[in-house]
């Protein structure tokens, strides 16, 4: 959306857009520390093998 679009939308209509956007942030956020705690549960579960020589 352009700085003209932007003036074209009344104030109501921005607040509405900056709130949805404000949400959908949010639950990325949460999504993204899910995503991370998961991983990093995974990489401590795995046991630790060791290396073989060469």
């Amino acid at each position: 959306m352009t700085k003209a679009e932007l003036g074209l939308i009344g104030d109501a209509e921005l607040v509405e857009e900056l709130s949805v956007l404000t949400t959908q942030t949010a639950r990325m956020r949460a999504r993204m520390a899910d995503i991370m705690a998961e991983l990093e549960r995974r990489r401590c579960a795995k046991p630790v093998q060791p290396r073989a020589r060469r």
